[in-house]
């Protein structure tokens, strides 16, 4: 991930995230929507269907720039994930990303065996600088895709816990620590919300020293809300606050289910 994209990454990541269907045998589709702001200010829209059969699951989304960074540089995106449930979290077996900002575009698809990384792929690949931190064998063991990563069974702690993340090209943890609970309220959802501050911590697949890495390693006032859908009997994410230079960006869902 290149550096002014760690921000921006960020948010998007923690933005391509769903609701899930119920853990039944029976496929149940349910769809989730994200409103992104940068200081109040729209940027972009989101959309994700996920659909949940047996132990499977899948999920799809898309994601469009809005507003003045529509205007400067339009940018739009799909993501795919597939795999299983397990008892703690949902492991992926495949996760894909496809992106286009302005005239640049990027495609990165990554498969998962038992949690470890068996085969990732980025065209056009990225040139890696002298201070490049280069991602291990060992840093893609016992990893979790950011979509899947963020839906958490109920029963099991939310926060706090860490999180080993591998979106591709970059491998980090976010680490999560318990701030109680605060109500909200969307379409198809109404209810207390369970909020986590996260912390950021970067571990391979990014260049040393860049600025925007070291501050977003430094924040310690991100939070993430996590709102429990009842028919799938888990937990994800509904809010996500990541202060910036130029103002905070949010990630708020506008419909959760429904």
């Amino acid at each position: 991930m290149n550096g002014r994209g760690w921000i921006a990454g960020a948010a998007v990541s923690l933005a391509l995230l769903v609701g899930a269907g119920p853990l039944s045998a029976a496929e149940v589709q349910h769809q989730t929507d994200y409103s992104i702001r940068l200081s109040g200010l729209p940027v972009a829209t989101a959309s994700f269907r996920s659909a949940f059969s047996g132990n499977r699951y899948t999920i799809s989304g898309s994601l469009h720039s809005a507003g003045l960074a529509d205007i400067f540089s339009r940018t739009q995106g799909t993501t795919s994930v597939s795999g299983t449930i397990g008892r703690d979290n949902l492991h992926a077996t495949s996760y894909s990303v496809t992106y286009r900002s302005g005239k640049r575009g990027r495609a990165i698809d990554v498969t998962f065996r038992n949690g470890n990384v068996i085969h990732a792929s980025m065209v056009p690949a990225r040139r890696k600088p002298a201070n490049w931190v280069p991602v291990s064998s060992a840093d893609m063991r016992a990893v979790l895709d950011p979509i899947s990563g963020l839906i958490i069974p109920a029963g099991k702690r939310i926060c706090p816990k860490t999180l080993p993340i591998f979106d591709g090209e970059s491998r980090m943890d976010l680490q999560l620590t318990s701030k109680g609970t605060k109500p909200y309220s969307t379409k198809g959802f109404e209810g207390e919300a369970v909020v986590c501050g996260i912390r950021f911590i970067p571990k391979s697949g990014y260049k040393k020293g860049r600025d925007d890495v070291e501050y977003l390693r430094r924040l310690s006032t991100m939070e993430i809300w996590f709102a429990k859908a009842e028919e799938a009997n888990v937990y994800a994410p509904v809010y996500v606050r990541i202060p910036t230079k130029l103002g905070p960006v949010t990630v708020s869902a506008t419909r959760f289910g429904g």
